[in-house]
């Protein structure tokens, strides 16, 4: 290993460091409440050391989105490319990668949500704004192309696969938000998943052809 690719490595290890650091005070404070000296103090670096990697908290939080936005595109796309699934059993599978996204942190998920319908995503850098669009791309283009196989199979019914992309998410988008609103009367409960599998089983029934 030369001496620049050693100093990339540990540049990558630092960066994800500090990523580890915000998402745990970006979780425990909120996204508003948080504060480049909380991500600091946690990652045991200076502020100044901070700034090095990320511009603003904004461009930090953005880093987050990234990483969900990858564990979502490697499980919608698997899915996708399971031959050994048909359209329909692969919209069933749909329920269960989206629940495990939600699953291992949610609230940093709700906090990625809210984040990526407000305007703070215009402020980003227009290299971190591409990779996060790129991404949605990129799993809303596996859940179209999942019904478009089902259309061609003469399974579901012949709309628009885009848009089906589009009901999906949004689907499970509100039911995270408003499932979340909902802990507040009852904080043990998990409310999601059993709404989660019967919006689901709606949209299976209701896509048939026959």
């Amino acid at each position: 290993m030369t001496i620049q690719e050693r100093k990339e490595r540990e540049k990558e290890m630092r960066r994800q460091q500090i990523i580890d650091a915000a998402e745990k005070v970006f979780t425990s404070r909120g996204v508003c409440d948080a504060t480049i000296e909380n991500i600091a103090e946690e990652a045991e670096l200076s502020p100044a050391t901070l700034y090095l990697y990320f511009k603003n908290k904004d461009e930090l939080y953005a880093s987050l989105n990234l990483r969900m936005l990858e564990v979502l595109v490697q499980k919608t796309e698997d899915i996708y490319h399971q031959d050994r699934l048909n359209p329909e059993k692969k919209i069933t599978a749909l329920k269960k990668a989206l629940y495990e996204v939600y699953e291992h942190n949610p609230l940093n998920v709700i906090n990625v949500l809210r984040f990526q319908s407000s305007e703070e995503l215009r402020k980003l850098s227009p290299e971190l704004s591409s990779q996060i669009k790129d991404g949605a791309r990129k799993y809303l283009g596996a859940i179209a192309g999942i019904y478009k196989d089902g259309v061609d199979e003469g399974v579901f019914l012949n709309r628009h696969p885009t848009a089906f992309a589009d009901i999906v998410w949004g689907l499970f988008t509100g039911v995270v938000l408003w499932e979340e609103t909902k802990r507040g009367f009852d904080s043990k409960k998990d409310f999601l998943r059993p709404t989660l599998e019967l919006a689901i089983e709606i949209i299976c029934r209701g896509i048939k052809k026959n």
